[in-house]
């Protein structure tokens, strides 16, 4: 049996313990995750989704996190002395497809999922507060000059025509 499932806006072509390399998900080595979007169900008797196989399921194990080959981004405008070169690595997460479940069933091994925070506990007594000193009065802040109409702004502009002499 194998299926076509869709992750990081690509389509793999997975059958178990086939290992793929995929744009990186979330997970430690050693996680099983479930990959949803399951676009096709190959075998005795295919199914195909519109757009997924409804209750279809691939679990796979994480294997390792780690970044693809660097790639060499050249850019160049002839005649124009523009040159410009950077580098690309892809993040990437290695996965073990362990297995393809249809009928909404889950994964036989556990489902690890991110640790929840430890609640902190809080006492039951609360201590007395203690006393605060006393806050200083805020200083008053001056305030911002007041604007000038714009009639006013033009003629504080302009000095006072001068009397012509004759």
């Amino acid at each position: 049996m194998f299926a076509v499932i869709r992750t990081g806006g690509k389509q793999y072509r997975v059958a178990p313990n086939d290992i793929i390399e995929i744009e990186k998900i979330a997970g430690k080595p050693g996680d099983i995750i479930e990959l949803a979007e399951v676009m096709l169900l190959g075998g005795d008797s295919p199914k195909t989704g519109n757009p997924t196989v409804a209750g279809a399921l691939v679990a796979a194990e994480v294997i390792e996190q780690k970044r693809g080959n660097k790639i060499i981004v050249f850019k160049k405008k002839r005649r124009k002395n523009y040159r410009r070169k950077n580098g690309h690595r892809q993040s990437l997460t290695a996965l073990r497809i362990t297995e393809i479940l249809t009928d909404g069933k889950k994964p036989s091994k556990v489902v690890a999922r991110a640790e929840p925070k430890k609640a902190e506990k809080k006492p039951e007594s609360k201590p007395e507060a203690k006393a605060m000193p006393e806050a200083k009065p805020a200083k008053k802040e001056a305030k911002p000059a007041a604007r000038k109409p714009a009639a006013e702004k033009a003629s504080a502009k302009k000095p006072a025509p001068k009397p012509k002499k004759k």
